[in-house]
């Protein structure tokens, strides 16, 4: 964000937190942030990231996933089942209504798919796999694969959000990834109220279908703020200005105790796990091509001072797989850990790196190419990203402990972006495309996808490694319903990838939540574990609307 435009909202925000009695009333308005880095601009569900809440709030997806429990629940269907090897059935809610009064019915899933096969959308690839998908009746739909991607359609259940066929079958092609759809129309429990610079405000619609179904959301609005500094954040939150906010908030373990913010655990690591943060190794570069260097490299990193020093003990170390989340972990192969699993040990790293002749040749210090070539590499992240800079300052330290010549840098979060597309570095840490989620395939899938090869890398597997049967093992994994046999592809998956180790995961960085009992109390936490206090995109299907359904006002 541009300094001129981050004075401006901060001097908005000041100015304007103290207002919102006057503007709305304050008892029935919940004041969050954490989840827009500027202005909201775009109300459009078919782009990646629209403003915040419109995926949820407005438009509601078939399922939703509860990651605590690894349980989906009926939303806009009522049930949905494999009938057969390749097809699947959806029943529908009936009596539900689009906001502008519309019937909710089957031509309204079928129409989201369809536009997805007849223009470019973000999801048009379904369609590789999808063969149709039609309307038996109004509240019935039917779906034909010609190869069922069992993994990725469990995902779709809870992450396509199902957009009304009257409205968007009259936009042009040209527009639908321009349209800007201010004022949305969707079946969910909130509408669009109003949009300032610094702002988003929702209103809570009364006539929801869930409100019988689930609960009635209690806040009436809901001021989503756009992100400043942590300063003003918290102290926001102090003055139960803010009521949560999804931002990191370093020593936030400290203020815990003079303040009294709440978090999801009373102790360490205070925060759930979000996803999970790794070092890319660029497998195009030496010596990163190299499986033995990369290998040896995970030993000589300390995982404990990041998570302790860096963080605070606000994060988890990552399990060796980078896997986490119920329904993840149930194919975590602890044996294939135990016997390949990565952990801190100097000296074992050095015995690695000299079994595999880096070693230092021309007498300067530093470990060289066993060819003799010097090593001397960089690790990035975003400059002002202060958590991630203080993690690659101590695992360049921890390189250099063992004789590799590897240095921080910290250039601007376009640049650091442009030159993971283009293969133009040689580590970094990332974090992208490994969400919490029902599967580990989305994982493996996202973070070592096979899409590698052309003019730029936006798959998620940034470093390119390369490994045919991996990315065979994986395909498998999506497409067949066989426990045992995905048991014994993901014990496979786990161990070429502790062998070859093409990332190291480090830690799991956290779903960042503090908030105050000013205002609302009810909060979900680990004593009472009823939903997400996350505000973050694809995280209201994931509990966040039944957070606003337990809150409850103080006055």
């Amino acid at each position: 964000m541009k300094r001129g435009l981050l004075l401006a909202l901060v001097m908005v925000l000041v100015l304007s937190t103290a207002t919102f009695a006057q503007e709305l009333d304050r008892s029935e308005t919940l004041v969050v942030t954490g989840a827009m880095w500027g202005p909201p601009s775009s109300w459009n569900i078919l782009i990646p990231n629209p403003v915040q809440g419109v995926q949820g709030l407005v438009y509601e997806t078939l399922f939703s996933y509860n990651p605590l429990t690894n349980e989906y629940r009926p939303w806009l269907a009522e049930s949905g089942e494999w009938v057969s090897d390749n097809e699947y059935v959806i029943k529908l809610r009936q009596g539900i209504k689009w906001t502008d009064g519309e019937p909710f019915n089957a031509e309204d899933v079928v129409f989201t798919y369809e536009i997805a096969k007849n223009n470019e959308l973000p999801y048009s690839p379904i369609w590789n796999w999808m063969e149709s998908i039609t309307a038996v009746d109004d509240y019935t739909v039917r779906v034909k694969f010609s190869e069922p991607h069992y993994d990725e359609w469990a995902g779709e259940l809870y992450l396509r959000f199902i957009i009304p066929e009257h409205i968007w079958s009259k936009v042009p092609s040209s527009e639908l990834l321009t349209r800007v759809n201010a004022n949305p129309v969707g079946t969910g429990p909130y509408f669009y109220y109003s949009a300032q610079q610094d702002r988003m405000v929702w209103v809570r619609n009364d006539d929801w279908w869930g409100n019988d179904v689930f609960g009635k959301p209690k806040p009436k609005y809901i001021v989503d703020l756009v992100n400043v500094s942590n300063n003003i954040t918290l102290g926001s939150l102090m003055k139960g200005e803010i009521d949560l906010s999804n931002n990191f908030i370093p020593g936030v373990e400290k203020v815990k105790e003079i303040v009294g913010l709440e978090t999801w655990f009373d102790d360490a690591p205070y925060m759930l796990s979000w996803n999970t943060a790794k070092v890319y190794m660029n497998t195009l570069r030496k010596p990163m091509d190299d499986p033995k260097f990369r290998r040896a490299l995970a030993f000589a990193i300390n995982q404990d001072n990041i998570v302790n020093r860096v963080y605070g003990g606000l994060v988890l170390p990552a399990n060796p797989t980078g896997l986490f989340g119920e329904g993840r972990v149930k194919y975590l192969d602890q044996d294939v850990v135990d016997e390949l699993g990565f952990y801190y040990d100097p000296a074992k790293a050095k015995e690695m790196f000299d079994a595999a002749g880096y070693v230092d040749k021309n007498g300067d210090g530093w470990r060289d190419n066993p060819d003799g070539s010097p090593i001397k590499l960089e690790i990035i992240v975003p400059n002002g990203w202060t958590d991630w800079m203080e993690a690659i300052r101590s695992i360049a330290a921890d390189a250099q402990a063992v004789g590799i010549n590897l240095v921080p840098a910290f250039p601007d979060a376009s640049v650091y972006d442009y030159n993971r597309f283009n293969r133009n570095f040689d580590m970094l840490i990332g974090n992208q495309q490994s969400t919490l989620s029902a599967t580990p395939f989305d994982y493996w899938n996202r973070v070592f996808s096979d899409n590698i090869h052309g003019a730029s890398v936006t798959s998620g597997n940034w470093g390119c490694y390369d490994n045919p049967v991996l990315f065979r093992w994986i395909d498998e994994f999506n497409v067949t319903n066989d426990e045992e046999v995905k048991q014994t592809l993901a014990s496979n998956i786990q161990r070429v990838l502790l062998e070859d180790m093409p990332v190291i995961p480090l830690w799991h960085n956290g779903l960042w939540a503090q908030w105050t009992t000013l205002n609302w109390t009810n909060w979900p936490d680990e004593h009472n574990p009823y939903g997400l206090p996350c505000t973050w995109g694809n995280a209201y299907q994931l509990g966040f609307i039944d957070v606003l359904i337990g809150l409850e006002p103080v006055n």
